[in-house]
């Protein structure tokens, strides 16, 4: 590998939209060092060997299931490891899925939807804080238009605890605004130290993340956008350094726009960014991890 590599450490690029980015990113002319987490470990090296990437790449693959904080802990060492003395010059999180707000069975009390698209990315981000700060990292949170469709925030916490029974739409759009939430908590954090940036991939019908939800995602939409396309929004997001002035315009479009803050307003509000990005001591206390 060469040693002018860049460092990615990701999730949810095992399928679907984040594993068509996965592929557009080791398409490009500059090498890169991917460090992934995957559930399914052997899974991904089988479709990481059927897609053939240039040999200037590497690409390791360490297990991880966001639903299990301990085992994002594990994943946030395992990373640091294979990392070594290089730097981290993107942190990227797409993981999202949308399962109903059944009872947690690891007795959080969030439900799996939330500790996933929300809970244990922003956990990883604390974990891996001293070394993206090191590395002056970029930090890409991979949100979604849904953000906007929150009627009330402040109904939240009871729609995304366990065992609520939220489903649908109505979880995963509050499972996102959440996560921008803490997108905007972390940018906040690290003004100065490390770049935030929230991206659409835009109405991709083609993706899986809707299946077994209930979601119909329009087909027919004028905005609906290919899993290329979507893919290609997500990972401009690495890229962009044509950053607004006002510091609160993190959420890149799929259309390519910076998003005036209107839109998002209700995310802007910081005593709520404040209640939904937990403190590391906090999150390790809910899921029973010694330090």
């Amino acid at each position: 590998m060469a040693s002018a590599a860049k460092t990615i450490v990701a999730t949810g690029l095992t399928s679907g939209l984040g594993f068509e980015a996965l592929k557009q990113l080791l398409a490009a002319p500059e090498p890169y060092h991917a460090v992934l987490g995957a559930r399914n470990t052997s899974a991904m090296d089988r479709s990481l060997h059927d897609a053939a990437f240039e040999s200037t790449n590497k690409v390791d693959v360490l297990p991880l299931d966001l639903a299990d904080l301990k085992s994002t802990r594990r994943f946030a060492e395992a990373a640091l490891a294979k990392v070594g003395e290089a730097r981290i010059d993107y942190l990227f999180l797409n993981a999202a899925i949308t399962d109903p707000a059944v009872a947690n069975p690891r007795g959080y009390r969030w439900c799996e939807s939330a500790v996933v698209n929300h809970v244990a990315q922003f956990y990883l981000v604390h974990l891996l804080r001293e070394k993206l700060e090191a590395s002056k990292a970029r930090i890409v949170f991979v949100s979604s238009g849904a953000v906007t469709a929150v009627p009330d925030p402040g109904i939240a916490e009871e729609a995304l605890r366990s065992g609520a029974g939220t489903e649908g739409m109505p979880l995963y759009c509050m499972t996102k605004f959440v996560q921008l939430l803490g997108a905007h908590w972390w940018r906040r954090e690290l003004t100065g130290v490390c770049d935030v940036v929230a991206v659409s991939p835009g109405l991709v019908p083609g993706t899986g993340l809707a299946r077994g939800s209930g979601v119909k995602l329009p087909t027919g939409s004028p905005d609906a956008k290919t899993i290329p396309q979507g893919a290609q929004s997500m990972l401009a997001a690495l890229t962009r350094s044509d950053f607004p002035e006002d510091p609160d315009r993190i959420f890149l479009t799929s259309w390519g726009e910076w998003w005036d803050k209107a839109v998002f307003e209700k995310s802007l509000d910081k005593q709520l960014q404040d209640r939904w990005s937990f403190s590391k001591e906090e999150i390790e206390k809910e899921a029973g991890i010694s330090t």
